[in-house]
C-alpha cells in the first residue's frame, strides 16, 4: 500500500475530527462519510465519561481538536521528509497502549501505518473506544487499511516489533517479556516549569492549562515548578484560580481530598488554594491536584540539574529559560515530530 494513500487517510479523518469541538460539532457536506459516523461519534463523545470517568467531554473535545489541527498534509509532509520508507517490508507492529488521557496513544498508531507496517493494537481497558472508532472511519476513507489494521482481545502474540506504554514497574515486565523483539518501551515520565519570576499573569493562566489539562493526568503534565529562592506565589495562585472548576469533577476532587489529607497528617508543609495544594518537595511525580516546587539560587544548577535527570522528564515550559522548552499553554499540543521520551518512533520503524 503507498504511503500517499494512508496520509491521504489521515488527511481525511483530519477534516473529519475538525466538525467536532466544546463549543458546537458543525457537520460539513465536504467530510467523506458523515452519514455513517458524523452523529455516531458525538455519541460517542458524550459517552466517553462513562467508558472513564476522567474522560470528561471537555478533556475528550481538547484531545480530538489537538489531533484535527496536527492531522493536515502540511504537517504530515513536514514530518515526513526526513524519512525514506519507499523500500519497507511491511513487519507487524504490536501497540500496548496506555490509557490515561484521550486517544494517548494515537500517535504511535499513526506512526506504525504510516511507515508502512501493520499494526496489531492492544487498547487499554480505559481507553478503548476512540481509537477502534477512529480506525473503523480510516477503513471506510481506505479499505485497503482493513489487513492492516487490527485490534487484539487477548494476549498481544505474533509481532516483529513492539511499542509498549506503562508505568515504571509494568516497563520492566515488558523489557522482559519482549527482550527477543525490537521494541521501545515506555516509562513514567513528568514534565516541569522552571519560572524566573518575571512571568506575566497571562503566562501564569497559560501555566494553569499545563497543569490541569486531562486533571494531571498526562506525562507532559506540568507537576513540578522550578522557582528562585524567596518567590512569592500569591500571582500564581491568582492565576491558577482561573482553574477553579476543576474541583467541580468528583474524581478530582476525591483525589484533592484525599492527598491534601495525607499531606496534612504526615505534618508536610503546603500551600492551598481548596482546589489545588503546592509543595516543596525534590521528586518530579506529585500526585493529582497537587504540585511540588523546588527553589533555586542559580539557573545553571537548574540547568545541568534537567539535563541529569533528563530519563525522567518528558516536557519542560518556560520563558526562553531552558533550551528547547516549550511555551507556556503548550505542553500539551505536541507537533508531530516532538516524540514521546525524545525517542524517534519513525527512525525505529524505519530499521525493523
Amino acid at each position: 500500500m503507498l504511503q500517499s494513500e494512508i496520509k491521504s487517510s489521515f488527511v481525511e479523518l483530519g477534516n473529519f475530527l475538525r466538525q467536532f469541538s466544546e463549543e458546537g460539532n458543525v457537520k460539513s457536506d465536504s467530510v467523506l462519510h458523515n452519514d455513517l459516523y458524523f452523529d455516531n461519534f458525538a455519541n460517542l463523545i458524550e459517552l466517553s465519561q462513562s467508558h472513564n470517568g476522567w474522560f470528561t467531554p471537555e478533556q475528550v473535545y481538547f484531545s480530538i481538536q489537538a489531533w484535527a489541527k496536527a492531522l493536515t498534509e502540511d504537517n504530515l509532509n513536514h514530518w515526513l521528509s526526513n524519512y525514506d520508507f519507499s523500500k519497507t517490508e511491511p513487519k507487524k507492529v504490536g501497540l500496548v497502549l496506555a490509557g490515561n488521557i484521550p486517544l494517548v496513544g494515537f500517535h504511535d498508531f499513526l506512526s506504525v501505518l504510516i511507515s508502512g507496517h501493520d499494526v496489531l493494537v492492544k487498547t487499554s481497558s480505559n481507553d478503548q473506544h476512540l481509537l477502534k472508532f477512529l480506525a473503523k472511519y480510516l477503513i471506510s476513507v481506505e479499505p485497503k487499511l482493513n489487513s492492516k489494521i487490527t485490534f487484539v482481545k487477548g494476549k498481544l502474540e505474533g509481532f516483529d516489533a513492539v511499542i509498549a506504554t506503562g508505568s515504571n514497574n509494568t516497563a520492566r515486565y515488558f523489557e522482559y517479556y519482549f527482550k527477543d523483539k525490537p521494541s521501545i518501551i515506555r516509562k513514567n515520565r513528568n514534565s516541569v516549569a522552571v519560572l524566573d519570576g518575571t512571568e506575566t499573569f497571562e503566562d501564569l493562566v497559560s501555566l494553569g492549562e499545563d497543569i490541569f489539562r486531562y486533571f494531571g493526568l498526562g506525562c507532559r503534565n506540568v507537576s513540578k515548578l522550578f522557582v528562585p529562592k524567596g518567590y512569592n506565589f500569591e500571582n500564581f495562585f491568582k492565576a491558577m484560580y482561573e482553574y477553579r472548576d476543576v474541583i467541580h469533577y468528583e474524581k478530582y476532587a476525591n483525589n484533592y481530598d484525599y492527598n491534601k489529607a495525607v499531606f496534612l497528617m504526615s505534618n508536610f508543609q503546603i500551600l492551598d488554594n481548596e482546589f489545588m495544594t503546592i509543595k516543596e518537595d525534590l521528586s518530579y511525580s506529585s500526585p493529582i491536584s497537587s504540585v511540588f516546587y523546588e527553589f533555586y539560587e542559580n539557573l545553571e544548577d537548574v540547568k545541568k540539574r534537567l539535563k541529569n535527570d533528563a530519563e525522567q522528564i518528558q516536557c519542560i515550559t518556560s520563558n526562553h529559560l531552558i533550551s528547547n522548552s516549550v511555551a507556556f499553554g503548550q505542553t500539551q499540543l505536541p507537533k508531530l515530530w516532538d516524540y514521546a521520551d525524545n525517542v524517534d518512533t519513525l527512525a525505529f520503524l524505519s530499521k525493523i
